[in-house]
């Protein structure tokens, strides 16, 4: 059951960290799929790593980590279910009924599974929160730009981001110190957080829990609001579906055998929108950044779920029970974001999200620590 969690499984370090690489981050001497048949196919082992194993090549050098695997993942990381048709779908560790989540889906699962300590994912849309809110661990979508993407297999490029996974907040942190060598949390969080609810479909018992682990900790809460997040996520699309064409569009005329229907049809979908609906989300998106940013002159992050449901259970109408809505303005708006599961009076734990201003991922860590901690 668990062979469907990787793609590729390796041996490389004596000791220290087991961490897992989602298969769109080249490794030295192993081919990268993407998780795609058309690309798998024709694919050769990667002659370097890619610029963000840096740090972790010198720790395995040292002894302090070992490479394990590269980890399955939603194919071409377009979707977010983590079901994949060439690859197999990788077990949720919660309840092998549901999906995953995606597109890191064999990252989370690894996690969950005990076979991985730190996991790397990538996020364009939510993919690292997602599966994290999905399998129960803990996920870091990091600010853009900060992580170099040389090496790491493209969907969006003007919206991918690398970042580190961990069953606990502690992992994540390990995960962002060997991607940046002395990086740590921040000191004690002591907010204030501000409280966003959208107006979105959510179940009342994940709003719930995210306000009792916000009281637990102790911490001040005030509401805030973000005008225009329905249309951040509507502008996010168009943007990153016209550069998904640009990047996978040959890939897929070339070889139609050898890539999902899904992907296609997102593909297909993305081809329709018309200039000047990109002109008009592109124009959006630096409003956009520019209305996130002052909102963090008021607090020092912002509280809202991951997701507004339990997982799907994985079958055909997986993907239409699921959403991007509550994390693609975070990417729109190239801010980090953390997302950590929290007690809830349901089957799944909730996943809280905390977004923060850009380069806060210590800030942010270290907020998560506090809600952890007042978890037990």
């Amino acid at each position: 059951m668990t062979e469907a969690t990787w793609i590729t499984r390796l041996s490389e370090g004596a000791g220290g960290l087991r961490i897992s690489v989602k298969d769109l981050i080249d490794v030295a001497g192993v081919p990268t799929t993407a998780g795609c048949r058309a690309v798998a196919d024709t694919a050769t082992p990667a002659a370097t790593d890619a610029a963000c194993l840096a740090a972790i090549r010198r720790a395995v050098d040292l002894g302090e980590a070992r490479i394990v695997g590269k980890t399955n993942l939603h194919e071409l990381a377009d979707g977010i279910t983590g079901v994949n048709p060439w690859f197999g779908t990788p077990v949720n560790p919660l309840d092998p009924s549901r999906v995953p989540g995606g597109s890191s889906s064999g990252a989370a699962v690894a996690l969950g599974s005990g076979e991985a300590d730190v996991s790397l994912g990538t996020d364009t849309g939510g993919s690292v929160r997602i599966p994290a809110a999905c399998c129960g661990v803990v996920g870091l979508k990091t600010t853009w730009g900060r992580v170099p993407l040389d090496g790491v297999w493209p969907l969006a490029p003007s919206l991918d981001t690398v970042g580190p996974m961990g069953r606990d907040v502690a992992g994540v942190v390990a995960g962002m110190a060997l991607l940046e060598p002395g990086f740590a949390a921040a000191a004690p969080f002591d907010g204030p957080v501000g409280r966003l609810r959208l107006p979105l479909p959510v179940d009342p018992r994940i709003e719930a829990a995210i306000d009792s682990a916000l009281a637990a900790a102790g911490l001040e809460v005030v509401p805030v609001e973000l005008p225009g997040w329905r249309y951040a996520t509507r502008a996010g699309l168009d943007i990153l579906g016209a550069e998904a064409v640009a990047e996978h569009g040959q890939l897929t005329a070339a070889h139609p055998d050898g890539i999902g229907a899904d992907v296609v049809d997102n593909l297909a979908h993305a081809k329709r929108v018309g200039r000047q609906r990109l002109r008009d989300a592109t124009a959006f998106r630096r409003r956009w950044c520019v209305t996130v940013d002052a909102l963090f002159d008021r607090v020092a992050v912002i509280a809202l779920p991951v997701m507004g449901a339990q997982p799907p259970l994985v079958g055909p109408l997986a993907a239409k029970a699921m959403t991007v809505s509550w994390t693609l303005p975070v990417n729109l708006a190239a801010v980090p974001a953390l997302a950590l599961p929290v007690a809830a009076q349901q089957q799944f734990p909730a996943a809280l999200q905390l977004i923060g201003r850009r380069g806060a991922e210590d800030l942010l860590c270290s907020a998560g620590l506090r809600i952890e901690s007042a978890q037990g």
